[in-house]
């Protein structure tokens, strides 16, 4: 058959659905049977899935139709296509909208799931019998490649398509799927590779990072949707305007203006940025409204897979009216009765709001409406940049990780743990890969060096000697090292998670060591919108039991903290612009924020865009200056920390740094000589990397770095399922790796990769040399208020956030705004 006579087949399914195809759609449908590799760009809800589904069903139904087969068994069909998706919620989404697919063409498919949460049994079956049609991970995928005959299995594979592909790239799992497809293009002539991918700013880096060098040898291309998502934000206003603003507070301030929203709409997500703000939201939200009792739920990663299962079930047949959720219910997730999204708090990044806001209107056309609720009176700013950003199409990059050469190992022992590999082979498959493209000959033989013999410094350790080489072929032929290397698969590395069970044995989720170590029996917590008594602790099983007691506490969870993206800087120091200029804002929160921005220029200054202003001012608790290049916190921490190196240079001193998205401030006992510090180029990008170096405890930060380097690469074991190895442990196992290599092995790759995450992605150096260079070209004002600016009181605020309890903050924080208030 043609295809068009096939796309004609895939037009009248559609009609009988009442369905008209986009022409994205279209595209994607001829260029995939055109035998294109490629990557389809559309918004949220616009049908993105069946852009690939169908292609896929119709070149089968072709190849079916040119060998003269009628309806037969299934048998001998084997693994036509694999969907690969980050997330588990977003697997199911896809099998229905698969099998509806797969029914109606008539084709004898089976379309099943692999994820962490698949039977062994299940796994056993898949494996002798594989479904046509394959949706997993990531990690499922490593695993399936490290099985014996995985050439086999794979044979008849025709398409890879990688979902959500602008999330998997941006981290180390987009690297394990770039080596995935490095080798099934090998195992796999056939193999066409797609993405599915949102909006983003490198969409071109996005494609290489997908195809590899495909994108260069084969047939390639972008399908880009013309559908323009309309977007609706709207923020939540509080009575007054709060001149001294602080971070984290005033959201829940704001529960008396949700409440109406929520129950105005027939269903709501209520998307906050962390687990812990989603168990204090929900709490509070049941506390003031207890008539949302049974038809509100909550949803994160934390809570059982049973739980969030029934969380989406029932939000899907409209049981629920609301849901406390986080980034588990970003991405996907078709929920066609979701009415509203409610924003707690700034999300930080362009993208990530629009797919958030994407969750309502969740059709072709509609519109999705946000609202934004603030956690103090600054965020609103963000809420105006976020709105215009959208407007003019403005979204962030991700940055693909390159040469993560933990990563590397790990793949280089999923082949040897499976058939093994001879390197001649693998190589150039690596050197094909966007990641690993630089990887020189020198390198490729250290590494083989590392699975073979653990390297130079420990070489005489007969522990990690794990692959053998026989006749050319790398292998791994101990069974406890096989074993233990499918069970430490993947590159999510967390804390130490302990299981919470009630004492009878039901499992509610998962929670971190480090916080359950802070209670005792007796104590109660508040977790999966219950109030939890610690019964006691068992192996790594936390139990408790339902109690009426108020909780003491509520879990929080480490890395919980959003950066704000470069785009979003860009976009909120053109906000603080147009406050500069007289007259009527178009923002309402501009209007609003009036008042704060009078009091923020009478005691200081309001920087326009050509502007950087520096505070400098004198306090009970010594001398501060504060500088805001608005630039996130990740940046502020390391040019924190040069300014401290640089003014110290000047003359001896010593300083307390403490930062926020906006700015950060440099804290000492003794007068700071500001002044001659920027007569002497102190914000200078020259010599940037060597006085990071010296500024900072570049060796520390590159040991807690190298924790998950350990975990990722082997190193060390994280143990077996039910009894993982305590947190304390495993970080100091791997302190021990570091220091061994620091003091003995300084060119060990996984060490110089540690220094190299801490400056791109902890510190990002990049980022901060633009700044740099953006701050040398604005005009530098200096000025020194008599008390604490809106912008810099913040900033004291979070510098005191790490010494008091919450109820101490607040009430420290009451009495500062009434001694510095006018």
């Amino acid at each position: 058959m043609t295809n068009a006579e096939l796309t004609d087949i895939a037009k009248r399914w559609f009609a009988s659905k009442s369905w008209t195809p986009f022409t994205f759609q279209q595209e994607a449908w001829e260029a995939y049977l055109s035998g294109y590799h490629g990557l389809v760009n559309a918004p949220t809800g616009s049908g993105k899935t069946y852009s690939l589904v169908m292609p896929i069903l119709l070149e089968f139904l072709n190849e079916q139709a040119a060998s003269g087969a009628t309806k037969k068994s299934r048998a001998g069909h084997g693994l036509r296509a694999i969907w690969i998706t980050p997330i588990k919620a977003l697997a199911r989404e896809i099998s229905n909208s698969a099998q509806k697919a797969v029914d109606g063409l008539g084709i004898d498919w089976h379309v099943k799931l692999r994820t962490g949460d698949t039977s062994s049994a299940e796994r056993e079956k898949m494996k002798k019998s594989p479904p046509e049609f394959l949706i997993t991970t990531p990690e499922s995928l490593q695993l399936m490649l490290a099985q014996k005959g995985y050439a086999k299995f794979f044979e008849n594979l025709r398409a890879v398509v990688c979902d959500e592909w602008h999330e998997l790239m941006g981290s180390k799992r987009g690297v394990q799927m770039e080596l995935a497809l490095s080798r099934l293009k090998t195992v796999c002539p056939q193999l066409k590779v797609w993405g599915i991918s949102a909006t983003i700013g490198n969409m071109d880096e996005a494609l290489q990072a997908l195809l590899g060098s495909s994108h260069v040898r084969g047939k390639y291309k972008v399908i880009k949707s013309d559908i323009k998502k309309a977007i609706e934000v709207e923020s939540v206003l509080p009575d007054t305007v709060e001149k001294l603003p602080w971070a984290g507070h005033l959201g829940t301030n704001l529960i008396d203006k949700v409440i109406p929203i929520i129950k105005n709409s027939k269903s709501t997500l209520i998307f906050t940025n962390t687990r812990s703000f989603a168990e204090i939201w929900y709490q509070r939200l049941l506390d003031k409204a207890p008539e949302l009792a049974g038809i509100m739920a909550m949803h994160h990663g934390s809570i059982s897979r049973e739980l969030r299962d029934w969380v989406e079930d029932a939000l899907h047949n409209e049981q629920l009216k609301a849901v406390v959720c986080t980034s588990s219910l970003d991405l996907g997730v078709d929920f066609r009765p979701v009415e509203t999204i409610i924003q707690i708090g700034s999300p930080k990044g362009v993208a990530r709001f629009m797919q958030r806001a994407g969750r309502s209107g969740h059709q072709p056309g509609a519109l999705s409406k946000i609202y934004f609720v603030p956690t103090h009176s600054l965020e609103l700013t963000e809420a105006a940049a976020l709105r215009e950003a959208i407007a003019i199409g403005l979204v962030e990059d991700r940055i693909p990780y390159i040469r993560s050469f933990d990563v590397l190992i790990q793949y280089l022992v999923t082949l040897a743990v499976s058939d093994g590999f001879r390197q001649d082979e693998i190589y150039p498959e690596i050197k094909g890969t966007f990641s690993y493209s630089s990887v020189t000959d020198a390198e490729w033989k250290w590494l083989l060096r590392f699975v073979t013999t653990g390297g130079a410094a420990l070489t005489a350790y007969d522990e990690y000697r794990k692959v053998e080489i026989e006749d050319g072929v790398y292998k791994v032929k101990n069974r406890m090292v096989a074993m233990r290397h499918r069970l430490s698969i993947g590159t999510i590395v967390s804390d130490s998670s302990l299981q919470v069970k009630y004492v009878s044995g039901k499992y509610i989720g998962t929670i971190e060591e480090w916080f359950i170590a802070r209670l005792s029996p007796g104590d109660v917590f508040w977790f999966a919108g219950r109030n939890l008594e610690l019964v006691r602790i068992k192996e790594m099983v936390v139990q408790v039991r339902n109690t009426k007691k108020k909780a003491k506490a509520v879990p929080s969870w480490q890395g919980g903290r959003m950066p704000l993206s470069s785009q979003m800087s860009v976009m909120l120091r053109k906000k603080l612009h147009d406050v500069t200029r007289k007259g009527e804002k178009e923002d309402v929160e501009l209007n609003f924020l009036q008042p704060l921005m009078d009091l923020q220029k009478r005691r200081s200054h309001l920087p326009t865009k050509n502007e950087f202003l520096i505070e400098y001012f004198k306090s009970r608790e010594g001398y501060h200056v504060v500088m805001y290049p608005f630039e996130g916190r990740a940046v502020h921490e390391g040019m924190g920390a040069l300014l401290a190196h640089r003014l110290a240079q000047i003359t001896p001193i010593t300083f307390s740094i403490a930062m926020n998205d906006y700015g950060f401030e440099l804290l000492s006992d003794q007068e700071i000589p500001i002044y001659e510090a920027i007569e002497t180029d102190v914000l200078s990008p020259d010599n940037l990397w060597r006085d990071i170096q010296a500024s900072i405890n570049s060796v520390e930060m590159a040991r807690r770095r190298f924790r998950d380097i350990a975990a990722i690469s082997g190193l060390v074991f994280k143990g077996y399922p039910g009894h993982q190895i305590k947190d304390r442990h495993l970080q100091s196992s791997s302190q021990l790796f570091f220091d061994v290599f620091n003091d003995y092995e300084s060119e060990n790759l996984l060490l110089l990769q540690a220094y190299e995450e801490v400056m791109d992605f902890q510190l990002e150096e990049a980022r901060m040399r633009k700044a740099l260079e953006r701050i040398n070209n604005q005009k530098i004002i200096i000025t020194e208020p008599t008390k604490p600016t809106p912008f810099a009181f913040p900033i004291m605020v979070d510098r005191m956030r790490e010494k008091l309890s919450s109820e101490k903050l607040e009430d420290r924080v009451k009495r500062m705004q009434l001694q510095f208030d006018d």
